[in-house]
């Protein structure tokens, strides 16, 4: 209800609809202003590896919030959508395909690269040893016993380098990082300067003076290989050992629900520290749900719309003019601006009070309604435990699977549990399959009414749901420093997708200096004396 205040021959109330498009135009202009300030920041993304949706459906944020009690006389969760393409749909879909095809090619040839490094290497030490026997045969000297167990040494060193090396570098792809990852790259480069070193130094001191000392050159090949064994171990050391001990203690924020995770990071670069927080992003934070914020910020637009100030006598007044009769105007101006002051006042004071009746009539209707829910479930569930108790005594090809039990006691708990999760805004969350699908799962296992309710009475985490419910395909990292420098105190860095941001704050652990104080046991010992006299 529009609220109207009179002063001084002037009429003062909150327009709601004028209010509403002064907010929407001022929300586009904010809009603006982020757009071109946004293109100062430095932003690189980062796209899981099997683009998968994250967190959320366009279509619920697209469409208005149905009234709770939709459904009342359904006994089935049951929808309909509409799906339709507009041009700018197909240029973010074109957009998208193309840098999806992008992430692709530099994958493969990531991996094409990694895959010739990776021959050159085992197959070295083995063409050192043959390229003798190809070219200068007649004049080798006899390999003796010590010569033959080298071979033995070089095929087993070559096995352990082999499975060495697929257990840490040929691993499922998870994610794929806007730039290169520093170590590994240096790693892969010592590596190649490494075998080429000794490429050039066989050509010269063997290949070119065809060298008569078999021995000497496998010698030579089993060095190479122990080389490698020892640059391996420096990878291990660098990428996967260095980064265990924390020294940083991150904070996690969702800038839309303001809710929060600590977490402990070692010394990693920020794209590396930001995939460690994407990890624990899908497993700690509960799914974010726009639906609930929605409330907000309608009531939000309806206690910040502007006040609209109107002259009941005439024509609204206009600037006074420079003159000897400007007094009046000044004082006419002063005494609206104490009717606007008073009105926006009398407004912030209701609002409290109407926020306090609405969320105390939400907390009372979402409890109504969990009790039924509640209700509902363990009358389905005492339904089940009777039908398991009559097929026991039936034929085996009588007994009824959990499929079929979940289909036949769905529908007397569809109709509580689709108003309770319209209730607390998690419809999109859950879909009628998916729910039947838990049910079974809980009957199979024989578990308990409340160990089916728990999914649905609390939000759990984005894994929980399924994929189709999931936000978005990438993640943008925004930070102000390099993605590949290493954290620091105070660095700042926030995670974007569709619909919210991730912001990080890294501070230091500090450092923590424990001394040592020495008790005595001497010092805890004591004598209790006692009187020989006693009162009687």
């Amino acid at each position: 209800m529009d609220t109207e205040s009179t002063y001084s021959g002037y009429s003062y109330h909150s327009g709601r609809s004028r209010g509403s498009h002064r907010h929407g135009e001022r929300s586009r202009d904010r809009h603006k202003s982020r757009s071109k300030d946004s293109r100062s920041e430095k932003s690189v993304t980062i796209n899981p590896a099997p683009a998968e949706p994250l967190l959320g459906d366009t279509a619920v944020r697209g469409e208005p919030v149905q009234d709770d009690t939709w459904g009342e006389t359904t006994t089935a969760v049951t929808g309909t959508s509409e799906h339709s393409l507009s041009q700018e749909d197909i240029v973010r879909i074109t957009k998208d395909l193309e840098d999806s095809v992008g992430l692709d090619c530099r994958r493969y040839f990531t991996l094409t690269l990694a895959v010739i490094l990776g021959l050159l290497v085992f197959l070295s030490p083995l063409a050192f040893m043959i390229l003798p026997h190809l070219l200068w045969p007649e004049k080798l000297q006899s390999c003796g016993t010590a010569c033959e167990g080298l071979f033995i040494s070089v095929a087993f060193k070559l096995l352990i380098l082999l499975l060495a090396v697929w257990a840490l570098f040929f691993r499922p792809a998870r994610t794929s990082l806007p730039r290169l990852f520093v170590f590994r790259a240096l790693l892969a480069v010592l590596v190649l300067l490494f075998v080429l070193a000794y490429w050039l130094f066989y050509s010269v001191r063997i290949l070119d003076s065809q060298d008569e000392d078999y021995q000497g050159i496998v010698h030579y090949a089993v060095s190479l290989v122990d080389a490698l064994l020892f640059i391996h171990y420096l990878a291990i050391v660098l990428l996967e050992l260095r980064q265990l001990q924390p020294y940083f203690s991150v904070c996690v924020t969702r800038s839309t629900d303001g809710e929060t995770r600590h977490y402990n990071l070692g010394q990693l670069s920020i794209q590396r520290a930001a995939l460690a927080i994407l990890e624990h992003y899908y497993c700690d934070f509960a799914i974010h749900n726009p639906a609930l914020l929605t409330a907000s910020k309608s009531r939000a637009a309806k206690h910040l719309a502007g006040l609209k100030v109107y002259n009941v006598d005439g024509d609204l007044p206009t600037a006074p003019a420079e003159g000897p009769g400007n007094n009046a105007a000044a004082g006419m101006a002063h005494s609206q601006s104490r009717a606007i002051i008073a009105a926006a006042a009398h407004c912030r004071d209701s609002s409290h009070n109407e926020l306090y009746y609405e969320e105390a009539e939400h907390d009372r209707r979402v409890r109504k309604r969990k009790a039924r829910l509640v209700v509902a479930v363990e009358e389905a569930f005492t339904h089940v435990k009777h039908m398991k108790e009559e097929e026991q005594k039936k034929a085996p090809g009588d007994v009824m699977d959990p499929r079929e039990a979940a289909q036949a006691i769905f529908p007397s708990m569809a109709r509580a549990l689709q108003k309770y999760l319209r209730t607390t805004k998690q419809q999109h969350c859950h879909s009628m399959e998916s729910i039947q699908q838990h049910l079974a799962f809980c009957i199979s296992n024989n578990m308990s009414p409340k160990a089916f309710l728990e999914s649905y009475l609390k939000p759990g985490p984005t894994l929980q749901y399924s994929r189709d419910h999931w936000l978005a395909r990438q993640w943008t990292l925004v930070s102000e420093a390099s993605v590949t420098s290493g954290l620091r105190d105070g660095t700042v860095f926030i995670l974007k997708c569709a619909d919210f941001g991730l912001v990080v704050t890294v501070k230091r652990i500090p450092y923590i200096r424990l001394s040592e104080e020495y008790i005595d046991p001497k010092s805890h010992k004591f004598v209790l004396r006692l009187q020989s006299e006693t009162s009687v």
